[in-house]
């Protein structure tokens, strides 16, 4: 109370000197409760301590405390009519706006009070204040970390800091979410940026960017937030699919590999198994000879071409099967196909010619299909007689095709074991040149038939 005596006493003098405004400046009584102690002080620099202004702003504050808003701007304007440079004053006018909701108003008084000195922490912290009621959010934390930078006492704030970040964090993560979910992916992509920006080791935001990334197109970059993402949380499977998937893209199927023996390390039975297993056998694929890698597109075949799809494909098959004497051929030294045409002829499936050539490049003919199809559906018949008994009672009929003619039973067995199909008009076109997509077609079923998972 003396305090505010002598505040009175002094502002009373003031006021009665020569130059003064006839108005006197009127001394709230200091209060036992500040009415707004979430405001912070607007406190007078040393430089400016000794100033009659500083007083007349000491006044205005208590009264602001009080609970006299119109008497405290008053006072904070006389201030800044008693000394135009007077800062503290326009904070003081900027709290008074804030308590009267005028945000707009008091980004206005405290921008002027900073430009007069840019580390003035109570009015950094006022602006942030007012910024957020703005939905300004970036730029009040901005204000905040400044006042922070300024004065390291307002420890309060730094909590207030640390929970701005998180609250948009989250906020600019849902924005980034619901723009790639909208397809908006520039604008999901620059919201993630700044999520990035604002939490640099969170490795679920490179992760989802990445996802981002690679719907834009931009494997590369997307890989390497991927990366980041499993550097920063190496316990995360999710990561090391997302990586497994990008090599894939790229071709990089051996790296591919590790990032998926990695996601299952870290999470066995993820269901990886199929992803796994196919990627091993696209590695197998690549690494056999380009006249095997071509049967699928090609629009004929040779019996070397369908000699290595059935010793490669069904392979398990052809191992059980009973083995004949070594087959002597005089035409497959040196050919690509040489392991695979021994595989099929020992196995039965397909016959050298009886002058003991194979005759590899020679075009495979429905017929020839059938016939290998037939030996094929044999073998698996005497592993599963039941199996058999629907396709070996059948009878199929052919407009172009009679029971009397030799290749009818095979052609009979091929198509009612579904192994084979006819033309839209029911024939089996004996002649035909097949395809490579009709042995791979008749392959995958036999494998079905076996037993064995079609690759």
């Amino acid at each position: 109370m003396r305090r505010a005596a002598a505040l009175l006493a002094l502002a009373c003098s003031l006021a009665a000197a020569p130059g003064c405004a006839p108005k006197t400046v009127t001394v709230a009584p200091a209060p036992t409760a500040p009415v707004f102690p979430e405001l912070v002080y607007p406190g007078v620099p040393a430089a400016l301590a000794g100033v009659p202004a500083a007083v007349t702003h000491e006044v205005a504050w208590q009264s602001l405390q009080a609970g006299d808003v119109r008497a405290a701007e008053r006072t904070f304007a006389a201030a800044l009519k008693q000394q135009p440079t007077f800062y503290p004053a326009e904070a003081g006018l900027g709290y008074i706006a804030l308590t009267r909701k005028d945000y707009q108003g008091a980004v206005e008084h405290f921008d002027r009070a900073i430009a007069a000195d840019p580390a003035y922490a109570p009015a950094l912290v006022g602006r942030g204040e007012a910024l957020l009621p703005l939905d300004q959010r970036d730029r009040a934390l901005e204000s905040f970390e400044s006042a922070v930078a300024a004065d390291p006492s307002l420890t309060t704030l730094r909590d207030r800091i640390e929970a701005l970040r998180f609250r948009g964090l989250q906020e600019d993560v849902s924005a980034a979410r619901e723009a790639a979910e909208a397809g908006r992916l520039a604008e999901a992509h620059a919201a993630y940026e700044r999520t990035i920006a604002a939490s640099p080791d969170s490795a679920f935001l490179y992760r989802e960017l990445a996802e981002v990334e690679r719907r834009e197109g931009k494997v590369a970059a997307a890989l390497e937030r991927a990366q980041k993402a499993a550097a920063l949380n190496p316990a995360e499977p999710r990561n090391f699919i997302l990586i497994a998937e990008l090599y894939e893209v790229m071709g990089e199927d051996l790296q591919a590999m590790d990032a998926y023996g990695a996601a299952v390390a870290l999470e066995p039975g993820a269901g990886l198994d199929a992803r796994i297993d196919a990627l091993r056998e696209r590695m197998a694929f690549a690494a056999l000879p380009a006249e095997y890698q071509v049967i699928e597109s090609s629009l004929t075949l040779t019996r070397a071409q369908l000699a290595a799809l059935f010793g490669l494909r069904l392979d398990d098959l052809l191992a059980r099967a009973p083995r004949r004497n070594a087959v002597v051929l005089t035409d497959t030294r040196g050919n690509w196909a040489a392991p695979w045409i021994q595989t099929v002829s020992r196995a039965g499936v397909m016959d050298p010619f009886p002058n003991h050539t194979f005759q590899p490049t020679a075009v495979v003919r429905r017929s020839d299909l059938a016939h290998a199809v037939t030996r094929a559906l044999s073998l698996i018949a005497a592993e599963n007689p039941a199996l058999a008994a629907t396709w070996r009672a059948s009878r199929r009929r052919f407009p172009d095709l009679g029971e009397g003619h030799l290749s009818y039973p095979a052609a009979s067995v091929a198509v009612e074991s579904g192994v084979m199909q006819t033309a839209d008009d029911g024939s089996f076109q004996l002649q035909r040149a097949a395809t490579g997509t009709e042995a791979l077609a008749a392959v995958q079923k036999l494998e079905e038939l076996s037993g064995r998972k079609p690759r």
